[in-house]
């Protein structure tokens, strides 16, 4: 047998489909290298790899995810899991729990947008699973552009426009928990603006939901916090715009044929979805299907 061996004599001497193993170079858990375009797999490598029970990988990537979304929440995308009769249930946690749990395979699919002051808005979604640890074989999905901005209580007593308005000056603040894409856009914000943190009067505990959020403003207990125009229409708030931002779904590659993404993403390309999205008000749905990254 030779040294080296291609795909084909590679899967025939780990007794594995072509397809299995393709899934494990995916996952970068077999050695191996491209060379002039094709897979080349050292023997020596290999029987070290077997010995020492590392093929053991195989086993979690024969496991599926559970059928679960996590990540951050979204009115829109909340209905599409239900009308879609994708069978996903919803985990809300934020965008970076929800990348967390994607690379453990606690969840099969997980939302996000995230910010950082340092990035490009556009790029930040795709950037941060690019460099994410156990996501090298991801998908990056558009779902929606979403309108972002300070939710304020009906008629905006307080004439607010922008966080300048806020910083120190006693109006309370909703925020979301740390990780939440919304929670990562308001430091981004504030950065930006040069305004502290401390500055800001923060309501506690923090918002586990944009619509836990938009509640507690409605409530009384806080005079303004970020989240979509969506949320804002929905509790019947005043919305004061700030950005449109990417809202992404990713998901591993193999995981995206199983029957409940692909009733969701079969769902996101009908007139019924991008009704919805116009009825809930704050979407643009021109990236909505578009595959924005392949890792």
């Amino acid at each position: 047998m030779p040294e080296f061996l291609n795909t084909e004599e590679a899967a025939a001497y780990l007794r594995l489909s072509e397809r299995k193993l393709y899934e494990l170079v995916a996952a970068g858990a077999v050695p191996c290298s491209k060379v002039t375009g094709r897979w080349l797999f050292p023997k020596a490598a290999l029987d070290r790899w077997v010995a020492s029970g590392l093929a053991t990988t195989m086993k979690s990537l024969e496991e599926s995810a559970p059928p679960i979304a996590g990540g951050s929440t979204d009115p829109l995308l909340e209905w599409a899991l239900r009308e879609s009769g994708s069978g996903l249930a919803s985990l809300p946690e934020g965008s970076e729990a929800g990348l967390r749990r994607l690379s453990r395979r606690e969840v099969m699919l997980a939302a996000i947008h995230l910010h950082a002051l340092d990035q490009d808005a556009a790029r930040a979604n795709v950037e941060a699973v690019r460099h994410a640890p156990g996501l090298h074989d991801a998908v990056v999905i558009g779902f929606a552009k979403r309108e972002q901005g300070l939710l304020v209580v009906p008629g905006n007593p307080h004439s607010i426009v922008g966080l300048g308005q806020i910083a120190g000056s006693g109006l309370r603040m909703a925020r979301r928990q740390d990780g939440a894409g919304a929670q990562l856009l308001l430091l981004m914000l504030l950065a930006r603006e040069r305004i502290e943190p401390q500055d800001i009067t923060f309501v506690k505990p923090a918002c586990a939901t944009g619509a836990d959020l938009a509640q507690g403003i409605r409530a009384g207990h806080a005079d303004s916090g970020i989240a979509t125009r969506a949320v804002a229409d929905a509790a019947g708030l005043d919305f004061v715009p700030l950005l449109w931002e990417n809202f992404d779904l990713v998901l591993r590659q193999r995981d995206y044929f199983l029957p409940g993404p692909s009733a969701l993403f079969g769902f996101v390309r009908s007139d019924r979805f991008r009704q919805r999205a116009a009825e809930l008000g704050g979407y643009d749905l021109s990236l909505c299907g578009n595959i924005r990254m392949v890792a």
